[in-house]
């Protein structure tokens, strides 16, 4: 089945971070630090968060909290129902934490996150006051009174961005997506081991010299859609999917350039939601597949 994408919201400046929270798709403009929410039944799309210190990649819990990598804020922050906030995690070894792009959420309510430094027009400059010399994926891991323990787990990246839990809980996927021409764009399974910590990775995917993965999310099989991709080289805008082996299922070339996120959204879970760099915008496809909710995690 092809899928055919639809403008449903934008243009804006640099979208990102795409969530379904179960009417509505939650998703960031990262510029304007702000969090947008699109009701696909009214076509209508307004601010839902202000004041977001430049908000990457986002998930809602079951109680309707919203975690948000904050790039220009440099730390994980937990926005709650009544509107209070909270700053997770801004540090790690009493050192700033690069630029937070995405996270995912277990069962345990472990947070797992990225914390590459990327750059551009679209972001802060922190080249200057940039304090860890890695860029690695990190777990939070929840303790009494609202406390957060973190451990790095990833000592082999050199620009993680999205990331993924496998239903089962049994592998992260990373994309490592460096621009550098020395570093590999590759989709990278790791086993994740009873103490939390990760095995050596397996390479699903190798995008060789182009644009590697930005965001990923999950169908009811396990299968992985990320977007991928841009005008500048290679096979263009993408969105792929591909099998927990790494074999790809699909490709489905995308309208507009550089796809950033996406999620599964619509009552049916049916719909796919991709956001774009490339004019800001959000689009949406019907597809054949059906997203994965994590107990009540989007």
């Amino acid at each position: 089945m092809s899928w055919t994408f639809e403008r449903v919201a934008g243009p804006f400046s640099f979208a990102e971070g795409p969530v379904w929270d179960g009417e509505a798709v939650l998703f960031t403009d990262i510029p304007t630090s702000r969090i947008m929410r699109y009701h696909p039944k009214s076509g209508t799309c307004e601010p839902y968060l202000t004041r977001t210190a430049g908000a990457n990649g986002l998930r809602m819990d079951a109680t309707g909290r919203i975690y948000t990598c904050e790039h220009a804020g440099r730390r994980i922050r937990r926005f709650n129902p009544d509107g209070t906030s909270i700053v997770l995690v801004e540090t790690f070894d009493g050192r700033q934490l690069n630029s937070p792009n995405d996270l995912d959420i277990d069962s345990q309510g472990r947070i797992w996150f990225s914390d590459p430094y990327y750059g551009g027009p679209a972001y802060v400059d922190h080249t200057g006051s940039l304090e860890l010399e890695h860029q690695s994926v990190y777990r939070l891991d929840p303790h009494p009174n609202d406390t957060w323990h973190i451990s790095r787990v990833t000592f082999d990246t050199t620009k993680p961005n999205g990331l993924l839990i496998s239903p089962d809980e049994h592998t992260l996927y990373v994309a490592q997506s460096d621009k550098a021409p020395e570093h590999p764009r590759e989709l990278r399974a790791y086993p994740i081991l009873p103490d939390g910590s990760l095995g050596e990775y397996t390479c699903l995917y190798d995008f060789g010299a182009h644009r590697g993965i930005d965001g990923m999310t999950l169908d009811d099989r396990g299968n992985i859609i990320a977007t991928a991709g841009w005008r500048e080289s290679g096979p263009g805008p993408m969105v792929y999917v591909f099998s927990p082996e790494g074999r790809v299922l699909g490709e489905h070339p995308f309208p507009e350039d550089t796809p950033t996120n996406c999620t599964f959204g619509d009552a049916d879970l049916r719909s796919l939601y991709v956001t774009c760099g490339g004019d800001g915008s959000m689009y949406r496809a019907r597809t054949d597949l059906k997203g994965f909710i994590r107990d009540g995690v989007r």
